[in-house]
C-alpha cells in the first residue's frame, strides 16, 4: 500500500503555496495567482521550475530560497485530512504494510507524518533526493517498493493511493494501479487510467481491506 502525500493525508497546499510566492518575491519576478500556485502542489518542484521557464542556475536559486522558507514557516501550515488518520491505523491494525511515495524531500515529508502522529503506521518513507533530482513520482514510488522487497513484503498486489495524474503514472510505470482521491488538488481530468475513484477517506477502506 502506497499513499502519496501532499493532497492524499495533508492539506499542504497552503505553507507550499505561501513559500512558493516567497521565492517569486525574493527572485523578483511576478507572482502567480494563488489557483496558478495551487497548480505546483504536488508535481516535482523541478519541473515546475523548468515549465516556468528557469534554466538549471535560476532554478537551483529559486530551491533554495524556497526550502529556506518553507522548512522555516511552511512546513507547519499541513494539517491532515480528516478521517486520514482513522484510515491509516485500520489499515495498520489489519497488518497492512503501508509506505509514503511522495515527490516531497523525506526530511520535510516525515516532519509532516510526525506532526500529525502518523509515523507509526509506515514502514517505509521515500521521497525525493534532497536536492530534488531524484523526484519523478515513478522514481519514488520505484524506491518504495525497492525498500519494502528488502523488508520481505509481499508485492502480489500494490496499490498507489493519490490525487495527481502525476500518481497515476508514476504507479503505473512501475506495474501499480492508483485509487485517486477528490479530496485533493488534481482536477477531474486527472482521474483518467485510475483503478478507482474516491471522495471521502473512508470510502478507502472496504477498498482496501479484505
Amino acid at each position: 500500500m502506497l499513499f502519496d502525500l501532499d493532497g492524499t493525508i495533508a492539506d499542504s497546499a497552503p505553507g507550499i503555496t505561501a513559500s512558493l510566492a516567497h521565492m517569486f518575491e525574493a527572485l523578483g519576478r511576478p507572482v502567480p495567482t494563488p489557483e496558478e500556485l495551487r497548480a505546483w502542489v504536488g508535481p516535482p518542484i523541478l519541473d515546475s521550475f523548468r515549465d516556468a521557464g528557469m534554466n538549471h542556475t535560476e532554478s537551483q536559486q529559486a530551491l533554495a530560497i524556497y526550502r529556506e522558507h518553507y522548512l522555516t514557516s511552511g512546513n507547519g501550515h499541513s494539517p491532515i485530512f480528516p478521517d486520514i488518520p482513522l484510515v491509516l491505523r485500520r489499515l495498520h491494525e489489519e497488518g497492512m504494510p503501508i509506505a509514503l511515495a511522495t515527490s516531497k524531500p523525506e526530511f520535510p515529508a516525515s516532519v509532516i507524518l510526525d506532526h500529525g502522529n502518523l509515523t507509526q503506521y509506515f514502514r517505509v518513507i521515500s521521497g525525493s533526493s534532497i536536492d530534488e533530482v531524484k523526484s519523478t513520482k515513478q522514481a519514488v514510488v520505484t524506491e518504495a517498493l525497492d525498500r519494502f522487497r528488502i523488508l520481505g513484503v509481499d508485492l502480489s498486489n500494490p496499490i498507489m493511493i493519490g490525487d495527481r495524474f502525476y500518481d497515476i503514472e508514476g504507479a503505473a510505470a512501475n506495474g501499480v494501479p492508483t485509487i485517486f482521491v477528490r479530496w485533493g488538488y488534481g482536477s477531474p481530468t486527472e482521474e483518467v487510467g485510475a483503478l478507482n475513484v474516491v471522495s471521502e477517506p473512508t470510502e478507502l477502506l472496504p477498498l482496501l481491506l479484505p
